[in-house]
């Protein structure tokens, strides 16, 4: 018989004191001292106990995962391909073979030919528990391929090159790699940056073709542990970019792709607090930057005085700027009006005025597709809302007009009038009104009777689109309706609403999500108890918070590779992300404030003896960014205290980390159980 007895984590004294505070962690032996291996034998059976429970506990529930993961792979078109885009003399896309958990990418000359298989994944996965393709950059004259892999989920990625006439691989190989790669313009060499032994990419180097890597050389050494290097191209790919920063401040360096040993070119010294990226048009730059207004403005500076900013578009209350690129004949502002994605064509004649492409829904996700080409008249836009599948467009700058390339294929079929998507407004407790994006069946009765699934995410300026999941269906079709919660944390409604969730203010966040719920109740879409809710690492942190402050609220959690323990975490400099973090949640180390402020809403600190909605909470143990402990610590010190009956899970990833297992089906296989979870626990038929 099934052992149905949930493991019991030892508690192991251990304390530390931090401003005059002394603080018990009984369970801070679950952090691997070796981390990040992961072999202490106490730490490994813990996790094993709880992923056997994990299987015990669902195994009578394996009929219903298995219906509805073969619901959601019907509804995945199985020999799918992208639609082929130009760069170059090259026509480029991917394609999935049946039963393929990965891509293999084609091209063929833009003139004709016959298609040529350039990258395989389904074979470099092959045999391989987990696998993702980072970084793929074709050399400039189309001749070589530099692509990264990474086959445990650590983000750790091995660079290696392809030589695209013969097939051969050459010798070349780089481990530990974090970043984009960027051909200089005589393809004899390429820009990339390495991670450090905290996980932090704090360089860029270059990599000379057929010379030893340790003879690269680094261009750039980022002194700041807080701050991260990219490196990217501008659109005419004539300079290399250089970026560095944090989730506040930026600072950027350009090298002609000529001669990338030049001396780096400094676009503006760092500021706190300022953001800025650029683009090339000419001898000009245009820079997209945040220094007099939080919704972005955009200016111009010559090459020769990149310092010299002159406006030319300025910041706008109800327009929130997210970016710009530079094409040829005209440059591209895309943003959010009131929310809504927006994509505005300006020509570079001031005189001439910009153009937005018109969409047809009241709630959508839209943006700029791949456009690799300098001078492109045609642009690939991509589109899809709640109700309307993913939709592949060319848009004629020209004409103005929109061609249909590719829509979302179902194979199982699909009807798009059976549901109906609404985006509400409801007030949170300081009267602010939170945007909702809601879909459900087109016969949802608004009594309070039925299940609604809400998600949120709510931090680092993210907003989460209202965009198509066929996975979602599976709780349409069984009478749920799904909403998306736009709360403050997120930069939903521009970046001051991103602002409004952060440090001081991180208790918008939490609010929102709560009386987002209490509206939704008084709404009559939903009643206590019957709301599912959901969130991701960040947004785990979210789901923590909240079931500690309104429990009872809840009918069932899925926490996913949650950041609960924020406290220990944001404490430990040695950690790759911390120094990084402090500027979104605040540095308890030297600032005592910051410590008794994220002390007060840690979920892993405010755990206490109370009922808890039922939970499943899931870690990937290769995971660099919510490191394994966190969901581990949390889930045992809520074993020890709550008071209810209800069922709590802990699911580790032994061979994944962040995003999950990899492949397109098994991640599907991971959806189903979290699907039957929130089923069996709002007993719904199934």
């Amino acid at each position: 018989m099934t052992d149905l007895t949930p493991p019991v984590a030892q508690t192991r004294a251990h304390s530390f004191t931090a401003h005059g505070v002394t603080i018990e962690d009984p369970y801070a032996w679950l952090k691997d001292p070796n981390y990040p291996e992961v072999d202490d034998t106490d730490v490994l059976a813990y996790l094993a106990a709880e992923n056997a429970y994990f299987e015990a506990v669902m195994a009578p529930h394996k009929g219903l995962i298995d219906r509805l993961y073969a619901e959601m792979k019907a509804r995945i078109k199985e020999d799918d391909s992208s639609v082929p885009q130009k760069d170059g003399d090259w026509l480029y896309w991917t394609s999935f073979e049946t039963g393929g958990e990965y891509r293999k990418w084609w091209r063929k000359p833009v003139g004709g030919g016959e298609p040529d298989l350039i990258l395989d994944e389904v074979a470099l996965a092959e045999g391989k528990e987990y696998f993702r393709l980072g970084a793929f950059s074709v050399s400039n004259d189309g001749r070589l391929l530099a692509y990264a892999i990474d086959d445990n989920g650590s983000e750790r990625f091995e660079v290696r090159v392809k030589d695209l006439t013969s097939g051969a691989h050459l010798p070349d190989v780089i481990p530990g790699m974090l970043s984009e790669i960027v051909w200089t313009a005589d393809d004899k060499g390429f820009l990339y940056g390495l991670a450090n032994e905290q996980w932090r990419t704090d360089n860029a180097r270059l990599h000379w073709l057929g010379t030893p890597v340790a003879d690269d050389v680094e261009l750039f050494k980022e002194a700041d542990e807080g701050f991260r290097v990219g490196v990217s191209e501008t659109s005419d790919r004539k300079w290399i970019v250089l970026s560095s920063g944090d989730h506040v401040t930026s600072e950027i360096y350009l090298l002609p792709a000529t001669d990338p040993l030049a001396t780096p070119l400094c676009v503006a010294p760092r500021k706190v607090g300022c953001e800025y990226d650029v683009d090339m048009h000419g001898d000009t730059l245009f820079i997209h930057t945040n220094d007099t207004d939080p919704n972005f403005r955009l200016c111009t500076a010559h090459i020769s005085a990149p310092g010299e900013w002159v406006e030319k578009i300025g910041p706008s209350k109800h327009f929130y700027m997210t970016g710009i690129d530079c094409f040829r004949d005209f440059f591209i502002v895309d943003g959010r009006e009131d929310g809504l994605d927006q994509i505005e064509i300006h020509r570079y004649d001031e005189g001439i005025a910009p153009q937005r492409i018109v969409f047809p829904e009241a709630s959508y996700d839209a943006g700029l597709g791949n456009n690799p080409e300098y001078a492109m008249d045609v642009l690939r836009v991509g589109y899809e809302s709640m109700v309307t599948p993913g939709t592949e467009y060319d848009y004629d700058v020209a004409t103005g007009t929109l061609t249909t390339l590719k829509v979302q294929e179902i194979p199982s079929g699909y009807d798009g009038d059976r549901y109906r998507t609404e985006r509400l407004k409801i007030a949170a407790r300081d009267g602010t009104e939170v945007p909702v994006s809601i879909v459900y069946p087109k016969d949802f009765p608004r009594d309070g009777s039925r299940p609604i699934y809400l998600y949120a995410y709510g931090a680092y300026g993210y907003a989460i689109p209202p965009g198509f999941s066929t996975g979602r269906l599976s709780l349409l079709d069984r009478g749920f309706a799904y909403a998306i919660a736009h709360i403050r944390g997120g930069d939903d409604l521009g970046q001051q609403w991103y602002l409004d969730g952060k440090l001081q203010k991180r208790a918008n966040t939490f609010n929102d999500f709560v009386d987002v719920a209490k509206g939704l109740i008084a709404g009559g879409w939903t009643s206590a108890g019957k709301i599912a809710i959901a969130g991701r690492s960040a947004g785990g942190e979210l789901m923590g918070a909240v079931v500690n402050s309104d429990p009872e609220l809840w009918g069932a959690v899925i926490a996913d590779v949650p950041f609960v323990d924020v406290l220990n975490t944001m404490l430990d400099a040695e950690l790759p992300l911390t120094p990084g973090e402090w500027p979104e949640w605040g540095n308890p180390i030297e600032d005592k404030a910051a410590f008794e402020l994220i002390r007060g809403y840690s979920p892993y600190d405010q755990v206490k003896a109370q009922a808890y909605p039922p939970m499943f909470i899931s870690g990937g143990l290769n995971d660099p960014r919510v490191t394994y402990w966190e969901p581990a610590k949390w889930a045992a010190k809520l074993r020890s205290v709550k008071t209810d009956s209800n069922v709590l899970l802990l699911k580790t990833n032994m061979g994944a980390g962040h995003g999950g297992k990899s492949g397109r089906f098994e991640s599907l296989r991971e959806a189903a159980e979290e699907h039957a979870f929130v089923l069996w626990q709002l007993g719904v038929e199934a």
